[in-house]
C-alpha cells in the first residue's frame, strides 16, 4: 500500500485560529486518503522548538511514498506547482519519497497522487 505523510500546523497552536473545526477538516482530509486506497498519516506541529523533533519522529515511523507539506507551512500559492518541480528534482537523490505541497487542507490527497 502507499504511504503518505502529511505535516502542517496544528491549529490549535495559531491564537485567533478556530482549532477545534480547521482540526475537524483536516481530520476529514485524511479519511480521504483511505478513499484512493492510501495509507495517510498527519502530523501537525507548532510553530516553535518542537516541531523539528516531531517531524523527524514522524518521518522516522515508516517508508513514506510522498511527504505533503501543508500550505500553512510555506506560500506563495501562485508559485505551488514550479517549487514542488523544484524540491524534487533535488529529492530524487534521496528516493524514499517525493515532497507534494497542498494550496489547503482540503487537497492533500490530490498534492500527493500528483507524486504516486
Amino acid at each position: 500500500m502507499t504511504n503518505v505523510l502529511v505535516i502542517g500546523i496544528d491549529p490549535h497552536t495559531v491564537p485567533g485560529m478556530d482549532g477545534a473545526t480547521l482540526r475537524a477538516a483536516l481530520d476529514a482530509e485524511l479519511l480521504r486518503f483511505a478513499d484512493h486506497g492510501i495509507d495517510a498519516a498527519m502530523t501537525l506541529v507548532a510553530l516553535d522548538a518542537t516541531a523539528g523533533p516531531a517531524i523527524v519522529a514522524a518521518l522516522g515511523e515508516r517508508t513514506w511514498d510522498v511527504v505533503v507539506i501543508g500550505g500553512g507551512i510555506r506560500k506563495p500559492e501562485p508559485l505551488l506547482t514550479f517549487f514542488e518541480h523544484v524540491v524534487n528534482l533535488v529529492r530524487r537523490h534521496a528516493p524514499d519519497a517525493a515532497l507534494a505541497f497542498n494550496s489547503s487542507g482540503g487537497d492533500s490527497v490530490e498534492a500527493a497522487r500528483r507524486w504516486l
